[in-house]
C-alpha cells in the first residue's frame, strides 16, 4: 500500500505533457477519467459486491468512467444488470455495449458519465474465430465550460498471448475514431504493456498517453504490469495530465487508474 501511494504521488508530481505555447489562453475545466476492469463484479475475495465497486468510483471523483468485464443479466452475476446498478449506485449515466452473449445474458463494457450521453455506439472489434469478441463503447458528452462536445470511448482488448488480435483491434480503433476533429478520450484495459506492438499502432496514429509514468495496474494487490490506459486523440487540446493508481486490492483483480486532464 505504501509503495502504491508513493507511485501515485511521483506520477502526480512528474506528469506534464503537451504544454501550450500560446500566451494568455484560458484553461478549460479539468476532466477526471477512471479506467476500471471490474472482473464481472467479483472481488479477489470471491465476493460479488457492486456497492464496494461503486464506493471506489464515487470516492475517485471521476467525471467519466470506462468499465470493462461487465455482466448484464448473466447467471454468473445472479441476473443483475451490473451496468444499470452501478449507474444507480453512483448517480451517473450509463451506456453498455455487449461483446458476447454469456450465461443467459450479456458480457461487455460500459461507460459512466456525470453528464448526459449522446451518440451512443457499440463497435465490435475484430477477433480470430476462436477468440473472445471485444467491443468499444463510444459516447459523446458536453462537459460544462467546454466550447463543444467530446467523445469518450471505453474498450477492452484481447487477452491472449499472441498480440495479433490486439494489433488488429488497435488498427480498428484508429479506423473508427481517426481522423476526427471531435476531441476524443480512449480508456480501458488494453492488455498491452508499454512498448508493445498494439501500443505502437496507437501511438503512431497520434494517440497520447495520459499516464506517461506507466504506473502498473495489474494485479490489484501487488501490481507489476501496466495494461490499463487512458489515451487522448490527436485532436484533444491537452496541456497537462496527472495520473495515479488507486489503492484497492480487493474489489477487483485490476487496480483503478485515475487520470486528471487539463486542456485549453
Amino acid at each position: 500500500m505504501h509503495r502504491r501511494k508513493l507511485l501515485g504521488l511521483a506520477a502526480g508530481l512528474a506528469l506534464a505533457s503537451c504544454r501550450a505555447t500560446g500566451e494568455g489562453s484560458e484553461l478549460l475545466p479539468t476532466l477526471t477519467v477512471l479506467s476500471y476492469n471490474i472482473h464481472h463484479g467479483e472481488g479477489t475475495d470471491g465476493v460479488f459486491d457492486l456497492e464496494r465497486l461503486a464506493t471506489v468510483i464515487r470516492e475517485s471523483g471521476a467525471d467519466l468512467v470506462a468499465l470493462q468485464e461487465v455482466d448484464v443479466g448473466t447467471g454468473r452475476a445472479s441476473g443483475v444488470d451490473q451496468a444499470a446498478e452501478l449507474a444507480r449506485l453512483t448517480g451517473m449515466t450509463v451506456f453498455f455495449g455487449e461483446a458476447i452473449p454469456f450465461s443467459g445474458g450479456s458480457y461487455g463494457d460500459a461507460v459512466l458519465s456525470r453528464w448526459p450521453l449522446t451518440d451512443q455506439e457499440a463497435h465490435l472489434l475484430p477477433a480470430e474465430p476462436n477468440h473472445e469478441r471485444r467491443v468499444a463503447v463510444a459516447v459523446t458528452v458536453q462537459p460544462p465550460g467546454w466550447p463543444g462536445p467530446l467523445r469518450f470511448v471505453g474498450t477492452h482488448l484481447d487477452h491472449t498471448r499472441d498480440p495479433a488480435d490486439r494489433v488488429a483491434q488497435a488498427e480498428a480503433l484508429n479506423a473508427l475514431l481517426l481522423p476526427d476533429e471531435l476531441p476524443t478520450i480512449l480508456a480501458g484495459d488494453l492488455n498491452a504493456q508499454p512498448g508493445s506492438a498494439p501500443m505502437g499502432v496507437l501511438r503512431r496514429a497520434g494517440w497520447r498517453e495520459a499516464d506517461a509514468a506507466h504506473l502498473p495496474t495489474f494485479p490489484s494487490a501487488e501490481a507489476d504490469r501496466k495494461i490499463d490506459w487512458v489515451l487522448v486523440g490527436p485532436g484533444f487540446p491537452l496541456v497537462a495530465a496527472t495520473a495515479r493508481v488507486l489503492n484497492e486490492p480487493v474489489a477487483s483483480d485490476h487496480a483503478p487508474l485515475l487520470v486528471t486532464l487539463q486542456a485549453r
